[in-house]
């Protein structure tokens, strides 16, 4: 590119700049853009996934063959009456009183069919002191939490009148309220807080209210608009609560931080002399370019989820891709419109105590740069061997743990803890009744259910269960004639700990189902339930692991190579960004894991990671961290197009996009931190992933790793070999400096080609 070529071409600057010329229309447009995706998505409302497309395998087979027959299988409730006294039995007369008094209340609420009697059922435990009332609920079991709370209170009034009985209900619609209630009011705790929490971080780093709400603003109306868009393609792909979650929480990190990188160049460029025009122009053409490069390596890196087979994650990657491209359109299009039309005012609302020095230092020096990263680049480029040596040889020690890494469904001990009381029943029923209240579910499908072999079938499984030490019993036979279909519960030897449980449906699935069901011709048997599940979940995802690393890591080292015409910058973005995330990893295991630190973040006993977590993590984070990686190299070869040497342009790029780093990595990590906070164990191990590994990849990998490892490759850095050179060049959205510099040219005077 020469320097007179005063014109600036590709994407991002000729969006800006038409932006910045038709003003109102740019807004007008966004404003309609946003208001319009509203309407549509209210007007098609959303479709969420059903459970029965949640996962392949099993555990999808036994959910179709109930869709298939119209069965509502009902949410299931058990009352669990057990003797506060050692002595205490279900033969007394006091505690027979207790379970009449029971299944006359729940009854008597209208919400509840099938009540059984512990009497009836044999539900009592080995030792006598604990038995279970057990009922169905009325209507759809997705709904079934929204109507449990009347059966609640019976059951409560009935443990007030039976004092010397523990009286508590548990089962599917009592968890899913409580599951609602807690993760309903997590998220709201969050969304609340994250906003504020992110103004606040602009407003310090602005020291301007204009300034700090612009990124609050277009951030929220991206995430405005993507709900709207995933209401429609909703009817193509079908959404969720979490992927809703997610979105939120991806939505706002980027779309603060892709403005947060467009104001502060913009900012700088006006610091430094040059005219509103000039400086939104170069806005434009850096920071703009570099918010493009990032924004469609982040949507590469969420379409990956699409590759999981997962319903659950296609959700989310959708919903993330979506809320990512709306945020990095609105940017490098309505925010200059936005700036041109503010001009000075963008500084309106000045806050004279946040940074009245650094004012008075910018006004002085013409740019920003950070005392703190300009000590650490002097010694990391003074040594850069050392610094590579010392900081990845310490994030591989962080990383370490990652290597015996549990992943497992948390059941809700693991999930909440003891933090809600029906935690504590859950525990109580599963020691009592070990995995009674998470059962294997086997569905049997036959062309004639009553046929004698299948009778004598089913006969034999539910007399093989337990005698092959799977289960200790009741295994309950449920027959639906008119579908020619049989559902038997086996709770599993193991209960809550998915280890010992996933052995005995190992023993049901391997063992037990061959010996009897597997011997009757056209008899189907998939086996289902929340064990199941976690199995069937780990499977699947294990098998999408390769594809999915290998479809982000590709198309990120071919973006980058297109972009920054470079084989060694590509090849250094994958490995850096690699090790970012094994550090996360390694820091999760440590904390949820083995209990390192736990308690400083209340995830004591935990013992796993959630299965979904770390491929998700690795997707999110390996899209965002190149929002830091683009915006630090992109100006490290502006500065080096500049004349500049490899090791004057690696200093330069570093100190001088120090302030923005900070500010969006801590707006990311405050953000990321308060899901830390939450109750729930899944989202607590996301929040505190997510932090460490953005704070570790705004300090260590592009303050220390990245400048060492580029001061070790000097001009390698801009190596591409020459069968390369046919490649599309996407690296032509440079503007041109208003102040004239002379051409960049290599070790033998050659001009530089980069």
């Amino acid at each position: 590119m020469g320097t007179g070529d005063t014109r600036v071409r590709g994407l991002a600057a000729r969006a800006g700049g038409w932006s910045a010329r038709h003003r109102w229309a740019a807004v007008g447009i966004w404003v309609l853009f946003v208001v319009l995706a509203m309407g549509l998505g209210s007007a098609a409302g959303r479709v969420d996934v059903k459970d029965s497309d949640q996962l392949k395998g099993e555990t999808h087979t036994a959910a179709q063959i109930i869709d298939d027959a119209g069965i509502d299988e009902p949410a299931s409730e058990t009352v669990l009456i057990q003797s506060k006294e050692a002595g205490g039995k279900a033969t007394d007369a006091d505690f027979r009183a207790a379970v009449a008094a029971v299944m006359k209340a729940v009854e008597g609420t209208g919400k509840v069919t099938d009540v059984t009697s512990p009497y009836d059922t044999n539900t009592i435990s080995k030792d006598g002191r604990s038995a279970l009332v057990q009922f169905d609920m009325r209507g759809e079991a997705d709904t079934a939490g929204d109507r449990v709370e009347p059966v609640l209170k019976a059951v409560e009034g009935v443990q007030k009148e039976h004092e010397s009985l523990r009286i508590e209900e548990i089962g599917g619609a009592s968890m899913m309220k409580t599951f609602s209630d807690a993760f309903g009011d997590d998220f709201e705790k969050a969304e609340l807080s994250a906003v504020p929490v992110a103004l606040g971080i602009l407003l310090i780093a602005f020291g301007a209210l204009v300034a700090a709400l612009l990124p609050v603003l277009l951030a929220v109306s991206a995430i405005m608009a993507t709900m709207g868009l995933m209401g429609v393609v909703s009817h193509v792909m079908p959404m969720s609560d979490t992927a809703n979650s997610v979105m939120l929480l991806v939505g706002l990190a980027v779309g603060v931080d892709y403005c947060l990188f467009y104001l502060r160049r913009e900012r700088e460029e006006r610091q430094a002399g040059r005219d509103p025009q000039t400086a939104l122009r170069i806005a434009a053409a850096t920071s703009g370019r570099a918010i493009i490069v990032s924004g469609v390596t982040v949507c590469v890196a969420m379409a990956g989820m699409l590759f999981t087979g997962l319903a659950e994650f296609e959700a989310m990657g959708l919903a993330s891709l979506m809320v990512v491209a709306v945020a990095m359109v609105g940017s490098v299009t309505v925010l200059p419109a936005l700036l041109s039309l503010l001009g000075e005012r963008v500084e309106k609302g000045k806050i004279p105590f946040l940074h009245p020095e650094s004012r008075l230092r910018r006004k002085r020096s013409g740019n920003r740069e950070s005392r703190f990263w300009t000590a650490v680049l002097k010694g990391v480029l003074a040594k850069p061997v050392v610094s590579v040596v010392v900081a990845a040889g310490a994030l591989l020690a962080i990383a370490a743990p990652a290597l015996g890494m549990k992943t497992q469904n948390l059941t809700l001990d693991q999930e909440f803890g003891d933090s809600l009381p029906i935690v504590q029943t859950y525990n109580r029923v599963n020691d009592a009744f070990p995995g009674g209240s998470d059962p294997a579910e086997v569905v049997v499908k036959a062309a004639d259910i009553n046929a004698p072999e299948v009778t004598a079938a089913l006969a034999d499984f539910k007399e093989r269960a337990i005698s092959s030490g799977a289960s200790r019993g009741p295994v309950e036979i449920k027959l639906h004639d008119a579908q020619n279909l049989a559902f038997v519960y086996v709770p599993l030897v193991g209960g809550s700990d998915f280890d010992k449980a996933g052995q005995s449906l190992d023993t049901l699935r391997d063992e037990v189902r061959p010996a009897t069901l597997g011997k009757v011709d056209g008899v189907q048997a998939p086996i289902t339930g929340q064990v199941a599940g976690s199995e069937d979940f780990n499977d699947q995802l294990t098998g999408a692991v390769v594809p999915v690393f290998a479809f982000v890591v590709v198309f990120a080292f071919v973006l980058m190579l297109l972009s920054f015409r470079s084989l060694t910058v590509a090849i250094t973005s994958i490995v850096l960004n690699l090790l970012s995330v094994g550090a996360a990893y390694g820091i999760l295991v440590a904390v949820f894991q083995h209990g390192w630190g736990a308690s400083l973040v209340g995830a004591e006993g935990v013992g796993a990671i959630i299965t979904w977590l770390p491929l998700f993590l690795f997707v999110i984070l390996f899209g965002l961290s190149m929002d830091y990686h683009v915006f630090v190299v992109s100006r490290i070869r502006e500065a080096r197009l500049r004349g500049r040497t490899t090791r004057d342009a690696i200093q330069h790029g570093v100190v001088t996009t120090a302030g923005v780093v900070t500010s969006a990595a801590v707006i990311m990590v405050a953000v990321f931190a308060i899901f830390g906070t939450l109750s729930m164990q899944s989202m607590k191990q996301m929040g505190v992933g997510l932090a460490a590994a953005v704070l570790i990849d705004a300090t260590v990998i592009r303050g220390v790793l990245l400048p060492a490892v580029m001061a070790l490759l000097g001009e390698r850095n801009w190596y591409l070999p020459k069968w390369l050179n046919r490649l599309p060049d996407l690296t032509h959205d440079e503007a041109a400096d208003a102040v004239a510099a002379p051409a960049a040219r290599d070790d033998e005077g050659e001009p530089l080609r980069v």
